[in-house]
């Protein structure tokens, strides 16, 4: 996602940064689960998680306790959504702490039976740190036609998401469902899964969000200027070049240009975690203001 530099959280990352160096605070993946879970990074990322959960539910993009999201806490733990429960109620308490085996280690109820898919697409591609799953109604009735929506129309739509890939379907919650992604998962950062819904990775949180919100309102458009009876005008194919050397600048993945350089497991995590407590430490500073 495109960053712009706020002067308060530069020199909140300073401040952290240097207070990380001196304390010497171990990662999680140094500690035990149970410290790990209590850890300011799992908080933060609780919080996040559940701020997500609210506006899925709040946009119609989930209904009864469908839906389910996860973070990476570190290389060796998640944190992710519990089963059977609305992403309107969700509380820190409910947040399960999982192993990359789905194995809960932390946490008062049962994980999301769908934390396989999360799971895949963590050990598949490093670059995933953050995973939402949903089912927002224009993009799921695509999935129902098992095509993907066209792209070259809306130029945020294209810098951001670009082409959409269709996973076959198989039974929620299965391994083989899991799996599903795996062809797509290096190329596109938001899937289609035939007659369920759509799943989207990305580095936090939040930005896997977006995502959802992107595709859902990308769908609802192009389905209302469908309706217009004109032609539609297409993003002329040399700016569609531009936008994809932007991508490409930005990290953003696109299966018009390849796949990007592989990311080692150790690199990034630790400076998406700096941000992230950087993003919490700000939240609550604009808070008392």
């Amino acid at each position: 996602m495109v960053h712009l530099i706020d002067p308060v959280a530069e020199q909140v990352r300073e401040v952290v940064q240097a207070v990380m160096e001196v304390l010497r605070v171990p990662k999680p993946d140094d500690v035990p689960a149970s410290v790990a879970a209590n850890s300011f990074e799992a908080e933060a990322l609780r919080a996040e998680i559940i701020r997500a959960g609210r506006k899925l539910w709040e946009r119609g993009y989930v209904d009864g306790n469908g839906g389910n999201i996860s973070v990476r806490l570190g290389a060796k733990y998640v944190l992710c959504t519990p089963t059977m429960m609305s992403k309107h109620d969700m509380q820190p308490a409910d947040i399960c702490l999982s192993d990359l085996e789905g194995n809960i280690l932390a946490g008062d109820r049962l994980r999301t039976s769908e934390l396989l898919l999360h799971l895949e697409i963590y050990r598949a591609n490093p670059r995933a740190r953050a995973v939402v799953h949903c089912h927002p109604p224009y993009a799921t009735a695509f999935s129902l036609t098992g095509t993907a929506p066209p792209i070259g129309l809306i130029t945020e739509y294209e810098i951001f998401i670009g082409p959409s890939a269709v996973a076959q379907y198989e039974t929620p919650g299965t391994q083989a469902f899991a799996k599903s992604i795996l062809p797509f998962v290096h190329d596109h950062n938001t899937i289609l899964l035939a007659n369920h819904g759509v799943v989207c990775w990305s580095d936090t949180v939040t930005h896997a969000e977006w995502l959802a919100e992107i595709l859902e309102n990308y769908c609802k458009t192009y389905l209302i200027a469908q309706q217009i009876g004109r032609p539609l005008q297409f993003i002329p194919e040399g700016k569609i070049q531009d936008i994809l050397a932007l991508k490409r600048k930005l990290g953003l993945p696109d299966a018009r240009m390849g796949a990007l350089p592989e990311m080692k497991t150790s690199e990034a995590p630790a400076n998406a975690e700096l941000e992230q407590i950087v993003r919490q430490v700000v939240s609550r500073l604009e808070e008392r203001a």
